[in-house]
């Protein structure tokens, strides 16, 4: 069974996935950082009603996180401070967990085939 902190790993790693790839490769900086401010605000505002919502007390989420510095931010109670840049890794876990599944259709017996030579 995985612990709390590697769900909250699995759980996070494609957004965090999703928003370096913006850092890295959107090449306007006004458009990149309108875009990141985006996703953070929404983000934020999701968490902040999930807590506002079921009642749940900061210093119960904060083992979970990554920098309880950017808990405090997220849910009101800090401020941001430009000591808060920091290096955001690329996530451990795939980006895409979710795995597919194939399906082979086979030719029924009385259908011939269109193109017996593969051509299409």
């Amino acid at each position: 069974m995985k612990t709390k902190r590697a769900v909250v790993n699995a759980l996070a790693g494609p957004a965090i996935h999703s928003a370096r790839d913006i850092y890295l490769s959107v090449p306007a900086d006004a458009v990149r950082v309108a875009a990141l401010v985006d996703i953070a605000g929404a983000a934020a505002a999701l968490a902040r009603t999930v807590v506002r919502l079921r009642h749940l007390d900061p210093d119960l989420i904060a083992p979970h996180v990554a920098d309880r510095t950017d808990l405090r931010a997220v849910l009101g109670r800090g401020q941001w401070l430009p000591t808060m840049i920091r290096h955001v890794a690329e996530p451990a876990a795939p980006a895409r967990s979710v795995k597919r599944r194939v399906v082979r259709r086979r030719t029924s017996y009385g259908q011939t085939e269109l193109f017996p030579d593969g051509r299409v």
